[in-house]
């Protein structure tokens, strides 16, 4: 078998990735509204190097968002300044108290909590945002849950059909003071939503919930127009 001559340039942080890809996500780091949309942007850029890209994504690279800003050097450095902080003030003295609580018994309950009461509370509040909610406000759209063999299944936990094109409908649990607005989603999941509209037509629609209500409301709207667009 010939000699791979692919090099990566991904640096390794050993025991300290899992500490590191938690709270970058948890605090959300990462996201496009802080990075920009990475893999759209080396699409872009098809570079021949690793050095032309980053000197690429330096000159081009812009947040996501309603006000986006350049991204720089610096700007990168003072997510990484805010990562160490989370990290040194939050998540450390936060896990070490967890550990310290830690009993046998929490990871047992744990494990049927995760596998049946949270499958179970998901499955119904889905059912109720689309059958309370949504399917009162467009009845003439036949709501149908995706297929789990589809691509994009994890992503879309509805299809809207209008005739023969349908919307996909994601459903977020959220807590009465989340903020969503700054929610801003993966560049896997753009993709995937991208993907769905390409094969099915219709967008993607993030639905945010607390229990049976929809908590973003303004979707209702966008919705609407959607579907209108589809009908024509």
């Amino acid at each position: 078998m010939p000699k791979s001559t692919f090099k990566r340039y991904l640096k390794e942080f050993g025991k300290k990735e899992k500490v590191l890809n938690y709270t970058c996500q948890t605090y959300q780091l990462s996201r496009p509204n802080k990075v920009g949309t990475v893999m759209a942007l080396i699409r872009e850029c098809q570079p021949k190097s690793f050095e032309e890209w980053q000197k690429w994504y330096f000159q081009n690279a812009n947040t996501d968002g309603k006000t986006p800003s350049k991204i720089t050097k610096e700007s990168l450095e003072e997510l990484g300044e805010r990562l160490y902080v989370k990290i040194k003030e939050i998540v450390i003295p936060e896990w070490t108290e967890a550990f310290n609580q830690l009993t046998l018994q929490d990871c047992v309950d744990y494990i049927f909590n995760l596998t049946i009461n949270r499958t179970y509370d998901g499955f119904i509040r889905e059912k109720s945002v689309i059958e309370d909610n949504l399917a009162k406000e467009f009845p003439n759209v036949k709501f149908v849950e995706s297929d789990p063999e589809l691509d994009h299944a994890g992503d879309i936990d509805y299809l809207g059909w209008v005739g023969k094109k349908a919307f996909g409908i994601q459903i977020k649990p959220v807590t009465a003071k989340a903020n969503f607005g700054n929610y801003s989603a993966t560049e896997r999941m753009r993709v995937s939503f991208d993907e769905f509209t390409k094969k099915f037509g219709g967008k993607v629609f993030i639905v945010f919930s607390i229990d049976d209500k929809i908590r973003n409301e303004e979707v209702i709207g966008q919705i609407e127009n959607e579907i209108k667009r589809l009908s024509k």
